[in-house]
């Protein structure tokens, strides 16, 4: 008596979507012999050696490059800022004119620029306004350029902090730290998702991303907002939910890089994000003080556009806020499409007929 016809087998291809193929187990790839001695020194010394050449480079001897401050009066008077402040730091401030104190003052706020030269009237003393909240770095760096000013004219320079830094954040680099704490979680989560679960559906590990982003904003939110250290004043709503898409955008770009290169993205995720990502971010010193080559970073890096987004957040009313947040979603979204395009693809060659 014949058996019964077995039904076709199913291909992986019809079982699931690809959103819901799990990734295959990671293949074993052990390395012996002098390469094994070799390789971990020549990577980490790479890694280290390229850390410690940005930063110094970025840091090392910090001065601004056409730093935007405000000149109170006539076309002549910015033109005569304009030459005292390039005898003391050549090309070092882009002097703009304000018809007004009242115009210079909210652009200070605004961080349209970052000082605002008043000239005395008759025998009073010119004045500086200044936004503590910059940091010390600017404040000592428009103080030293503008006081010589003052006194070649025969005055002393009066000075105005128009936007403090908060008195839990005394020396202005809270959210640097925050942020540099946060984009090492992300690189961490990144590479612990593919280590703990190294067999997970897209769509699970899309959802443990998110879980990450979220619980990570809102415990960052109120360890240094109002709740905690009180270094991040602001909106919490608002905090916890820029930190959230920051901590998605940088977990889900070491995600990217372990996907596509392997052994390898690790590292890369590493000189990206915590090397070039944080020594650009501009939470020590704005993009203007940084080298022309790290210039272009500060612009398009997750990490710089959190960072301007949560100081706007905090002092500049709302500076950078939109532009932060959408550059932070394009990353997100950029992330996960290229995941899922590779999961695909590995789904594609699982499943591909024997030649």
């Amino acid at each position: 008596m014949s058996l019964p016809a077995s039904p076709p087998a199913t291909s992986a291809r019809h079982a699931a979507p690809h959103s819901d193929i799990p990734d295959p187990a990671p293949p074993r790839h052990p390395q012996g012999g002098l390469k094994g001695v070799l390789l971990p020194v020549a990577v980490v010394l790479a890694i280290g050696t390229i850390f410690v050449s940005v930063y110094l480079a970025a840091f090392h001897a910090p001065r601004p490059h056409d730093l935007p401050v405000a000149a109170v009066g006539t076309s002549h008077q910015a033109d005569r800022l304009r030459e005292g402040l390039d005898s003391g730091l050549p090309g070092g401030f882009d002097v703009r004119p304000y018809a007004d104190e009242r115009a210079a003052r909210d652009a200070v706020e605004h961080r349209h620029v970052y000082a605002a030269y008043l000239p005395g009237t008759g025998h009073g003393d010119p004045k500086l306004l200044y936004a503590g909240a910059n940091g010390p770095s600017v404040t000592g760096t428009l103080t030293g350029a503008f006081g010589p000013v003052a006194a070649a004219g025969g005055h002393r320079l009066a000075q105005e902090d128009v936007l403090p830094a908060s008195a839990g954040d005394t020396r202005g680099l809270s959210i640097f730290y925050a942020a540099f704490g946060l984009v090492l979680a992300g690189y961490l989560f990144g590479m612990m998702t593919y280590q703990a679960a190294p067999v997970l559906r897209f769509r699970q590990r899309m959802a443990s991303l998110a879980l990450f982003g979220v619980l990570g904003g809102i415990i960052i939110a109120l360890v240094a907002g109002d709740t905690g250290f009180g270094a991040l004043p602001g909106s919490f709503v608002g905090i916890a939910g820029t930190i959230a898409l920051m901590a998605m955008a940088a977990g889900g770009a070491t995600m990217v890089f372990i996907k596509w290169a392997g052994a390898a993205g690790a590292g890369l995720a590493s000189v990206v994000l915590l090397t070039l990502g944080n020594s650009t971010s501009g939470g020590v010193m704005p993009a203007p003080y940084l080298p022309g080559w790290l210039h272009p970073l500060s612009e398009v890096l997750p990490v710089a556009a959190g960072v301007r987004a949560l100081q706007g957040l905090a002092y500049f009313h709302n500076d950078g806020l939109g532009r932060g947040i959408a550059v932070l979603v394009v990353w997100i979204v950029a992330c996960a499409g290229l995941l899922h395009l590779r999961d695909a693809r590995d789904a594609r060659k699982r499943t591909a007929p024997a030649s």
